[in-house]
């Protein structure tokens, strides 16, 4: 293969791979699958009522196609707001980039904390976002001083970053862009009371890099770091060349230590920075090995809708001209994303020819680049010569570019950048795509791990399974008690009142028997007794009257007592009997009302606000460029709660907004449902929801709307959630388009150093920065 000048190294630096960062982060997967777009809830009284609030959506459907009521039977018994309907209704995009990756649900009561995520944020803003801009200044400080530098290669450098910077602009400073808001004094920099200091117009030329890095989405941090790295650099030579004058020796004796302290002094220096090369290497080494046939494809290369494009590339392979390699680029640029794979062998190729070209201890560049893996992370003394060569800025952004572009930009000078001044591409708002809410206080929650393990079900629990108290129940025993009492003593009153009657006249008879009995006798004791026996011989009848008179004074006795007895003890059961009546109904009649109360405290719900976000930690599985599956642990990722058409009339509004409640706004507590957008997570196919009303899971399925903390499908209708204990289950399932992930590369390894290193939001919350290749036609002339 030829050896290129230099400014076509230089060309395909600032031209290819400027182009092919935001390309090839934002590229737009074909039409190849349906994924969900958006979703939504709709809440009515009646089916037609939350189907009106759901007009152009898809509403979810069973396998017999009828509209599945996620709220199906959910309400509960006597002082319950009874059943509402709930659907949830989705819509269709072709857009990887605007796919749905995840649905989780939270409840009222779950695991999650505003104050948790206030201080979490406070803590990443202290410990995360102020180092990071503490260490990435000093690119920002090299930018500078090459924008304005004698070296004409650095200055042409700078220039042209400075331009692409410009793309991206920043809202809080009038819309102005990066390129010309980072030359003067940040207000990190000036400090609080020089800032305030400053008029309001006079603050609009001075960003505020900590609110950049940390609330800008995650690709347009990437691009400024990615772009200020490659401005850095003030010294007059490369890092290449710094690099090949250099051994290990050289930097032993400049320590002025004994070999073994010279050794752990260079480790403390360098390590951290080799091994972040070092992660960077087999890619590397690959590309260099494959350069060869990529060689041999360029001038055979199909490329689809544009056959002008396979005629330049050939020319390319037969003269290397800055002409033909502009006219080649362009072509790439301003055609589509399927032909990225021409400009990447393009890059492998000139990086190939270069690293041949330099002279290395006993071989080449080339040579020491295709070392293995292993053996330099064996001996990986052998990169501190390369870390030590760099520039502290370039240093700073090791996370934010790859070994190739470093190797690129060690073989340019300003033939090449001026050549490629006429391109660049065309940006945005660096806040793009990003709710700058989340920001506010009490917007957003957090779920972790250590939150979940404490609070999760174990709040979720109800304190209770009865709507009434103790004390509900007591009083409804002392009413049943009172109740028999009153039956007791009344019972008894009727009881003595007929057994007094039944005395009276027994006592009554007698008397009248005794009375008559006595008179009889009386009247033959008036005669003389001769007179008595001549007149009546029967003795019997005077023993008998006798008889009937001492029995006369013994039931005269007997029933006067009884009825004494009876007569006593009759008012009291009559006054118990009254007593415990009136007890009764006293007593029930509080029961009642306590049991009213319980129950409409019971059903009335103090609903909280729902979080507008939850952010949860989650492990993404994502695919590069050339498909190899790359793990990002522990990543932050936002979810946002899914909305409804609440109306602003509506009992809960004031505290729930419009955020969707899939208890619909009639339960135990709300059940708000969230949705997660990641680019590096595989997006939900539409067509794949499956409703199940068991726990058995559906076959083929193994995702579902889940809740935070829990990997498997929720159900819905949850008796922790809502009144009926006997409602049907509801699970909704859905399939993932796994491998679907559109990650470059270069981007993929950016995003995932920018969550470790930059931090929480920074990575987490990435929306599109629509930036598309594109030509810019703009004069420009180098400073003297």
């Amino acid at each position: 293969m030829k050896k290129p000048m230099k400014n076509i190294i230089a060309l395909l630096l600032a031209v290819v791979l400027v182009a092919m960062t935001p390309l090839q982060a934002f590229a737009k997967r074909g039409p190849t699958a349906k994924y969900v777009s958006e979703v939504k809830i709709g809440i009515g009284k009646k089916a037609e009522d939350a189907l009106a609030s759901l007009q152009g959506y898809e509403i979810l459907k069973d396998g017999s196609g009828n509209y599945v009521d996620l709220n199906k039977d959910a309400g509960g018994g006597v002082g319950s707001k009874g059943n509402r309907v709930v659907y949830l209704g989705f819509k269709r995009t072709d857009d990887r980039s605007e796919a749905i990756t995840d649905l989780a649900v939270m409840n009222m009561k779950g695991g999650y904390s505003v104050k948790d995520y206030k201080a979490l944020m406070e803590q990443y803003m202290s410990e995360q976002v102020i180092p990071f801009v503490d260490r990435f200044l000093v690119a920002v400080e090299e930018y500078r001083a090459n924008y304005a530098s004698s070296i004409p290669a650095n200055r042409q450098r700078a220039q042209y970053i400075h331009d692409l910077l410009n793309e991206l602009t920043d809202d809080d400073c009038r819309g102005d862009g990066l390129g010309d808001l980072l030359l003067n004094e940040t207000k990190y920099e000036l400090g609080d009371a020089a800032y305030e200091a400053l008029t309001d117009s006079q603050k609009l030329y001075h960003p505020d890099l900590v609110t950049i890095v940390s609330q800008a989405n995650g690709k347009a941090t990437y691009l400024m770091a990615n772009l200020l790295t490659r401005a850095a650099d003030t010294n007059e030579d490369t890092w290449l060349e710094r690099f090949t004058a250099t051994t290990y020796e050289d930097l032993e004796d400049e320590t002025g230590l004994s070999p073994s302290r010279a050794k752990a002094e260079l480790s403390m220096r360098y390590e951290d920075d080799a091994k972040l090369i070092l992660a960077s290497w087999d890619e590397l080494r690959e590309e260099l090995l494959g350069a060869e046939q990529d060689a041999a494809e360029l001038d055979v290369t199909e490329v689809p809708d544009d056959s002008a494009i396979e005629e330049k590339v050939q020319a390319v392979e037969e003269n290397y001209t800055v002409e033909n390699m502009i006219v080649a680029v362009d072509a790439i640029i301003e055609n589509n994303n399927e032909s990225f794979d021409i400009a990447d062998k393009i890059c492998n190729v000139t990086v190939h020819d270069l690293l041949s070209s330099i002279e290395y201890e006993d071989g080449t560049l080339y040579d020491f680049f295709t070392q293995t893996y292993e053996d330099v992370e064996e001996d990986i003394y052998v990169l501190y010569p390369l870390v030590a060569a760099l520039s502290d800025g370039q240093r700073a952004g090791l996370e934010f570019i790859s070994l190739r572009e470093l190797i690129l930009i060690g073989g340019t000078d300003e033939t090449g950048y001026e050549a490629a001044s006429e391109n660049g591409f065309a940006g945005g708002s660096i806040y793009d795509g990003v709710d700058r809410e989340i920001y506010e206080p009490g917007g957003v929650a957090l779920t972790s791990d250590a939150i979940r393990n404490d609070m999760a079900m174990q709040a979720g629990e109800d304190s209770s399974d009865s709507p009434l108290h103790w004390y509900n129940y007591a009083l409804m025993g002392l009413a049943g008690l009172s109740a028999i009492g009153c039956a007791a003593s009344t019972t008894y009153y009727f009881l003595a009142n007929r057994s007094m009657n039944y005395s009276f006249n027994l006592l009554t008879g007698k008397f009248r028997e005794g009375t008559n009995a006595y008179n009889a006798y009386m009247d033959r004791l008036k005669t003389s007794y001769k007179e008595f026996l001549a007149e009546d011989p029967n003795f019997t009848d005077l023993s008998e009257n006798m008889w009937a008179q001492e029995k006369f004074n013994a039931n005269k006795t007997f029933s006067s007592n009884k009825f004494e007895r009876l007569a006593a003890k009759t008012p009291v059961a009559k006054w118990l009997s009254v007593g415990f009546s009136i007890a009764t109904v006293v007593i029930t009649a509080i029961t009642l009302w306590l049991t009213f109360r319980d129950l409409k405290n019971y059903y009335k719900v103090d609903y909280t606000p729902i979080p507008r976000y939850i952010v949860d930690e989650k492990d993404i599985t994502a695919f590069d460029a050339d498909g190899n599956k790359i793990v990002v642990n522990n990543l932050a990722v936002y979810y946002k709660a899914v909305p409804c058409d609440r109306a602003s009339d509506a009992e809960f509004y004031s505290v729930l907004g419009t955020i969707g409640d899939l208890n619909g706004d009639v339960g135990k507590q709300w059940l708000a449902l969230y949705a997660e957008r990641n680019v590096n997570s595989d997006p939900i196919l539409a067509d794949s929801f499956r409703i199940s009303t068991s726990e058995q899971i559906p076959a083929g399925y193994e995702k579902g709307i889940h809740m935070f903390g829990s990997s498997a499908a929720e159900n819905l209708n949850n008796p922790l959630y809502v009144w009926n204990s006997t409602a049907p289950k509801v699970y909704v399932y859905f399939k993932l388009d796994v491998g679907a992930s559109t990650a470059g590369t270069s981007f993929t390894r950016g995003a995932v150093a920018l969550s470790g290193a930059a931090g929480l939001v920074t990575g987490a919350l990435a929306a599109a920065l629509i930036m598309t290749g594109a030509r810019k036609k703009k004069e420009k002339t180098v400073p003297a």
